[in-house]
């Protein structure tokens, strides 16, 4: 799947590495969303194939470097022996992030076993040594984002503090080697199915 210039390799793009979520879970996500937020000033709700779980943001990378990150990254996932770690997640809380001028609405998810939070680590740790990612100062948040403000206008979102939406505990897929194209559009350029 590739589109757009330096899709073959030439040049720089904006990466990042996520957790791919189930097609009925992304969509539950996605109605749920649009029953709560989706009326509100300011709010654009993102599409289901939007939804993911953000492992590593690693901003701007040479696409060249594509192939020794998918291969880092599998190395990683592949730590756990031969089947890898089963994830187990459920809806936490609504949160409007950051708190004070908030840029989008996500759902935390609860780490059950604490897989998903130590496949972060180590792919933070990993991805560093290879010179791809700079770790965050503030603790890594399992969430998937459901909606971008349009605006930095906080006003109509403080009215709206919705509960979480109910979903059975869920897994993920898949992790994935993302580009992130503008208009919240994302291209997987490798996968490592799980």
């Amino acid at each position: 799947m590739s589109d757009g210039p330096g899709a073959g390799g030439e040049g720089r793009a904006r990466l990042f590495v996520a957790l791919e979520l189930p097609g009925v879970v992304r969509s539950a996500l996605v109605n749920w969303a649009g029953e709560t937020v989706g009326g509100e000033p300011g709010v654009r709700l993102l599409d289901v194939d939007a939804l993911h779980l953000t492992l590593c943001f690693l901003g701007e990378v040479e696409l060249s470097a594509v192939e020794a990150i998918s291969a880092a990254v599998a190395s990683e996932v592949a730590r756990g022996g031969d089947e890898p770690p089963p994830f187990v997640f459920e809806p936490d809380q609504v949160r409007w992030l950051p708190p004070r001028r908030p840029r989008v609405c996500a759902v935390s998810l609860r780490d059950r076993d604490g897989r998903a939070g130590a496949l972060q680590a180590a792919l933070s740790t990993r991805l560093s040594e290879g010179g791809w990612y700079s770790p965050e100062r503030r603790a890594w948040l399992a969430h998937v984002t459901v909606a971008r403000m349009s605006s930095r206008d906080p006003r109509g979102r403080r009215e709206v503090d919705p509960a979480p939406p109910v979903l059975e505990p869920f897994g993920a897929t898949a992790v994935v080697v993302m580009r992130s194209w503008p208009g919240s559009r994302y291209e997987a350029l490798a996968r490592i199915v799980l």
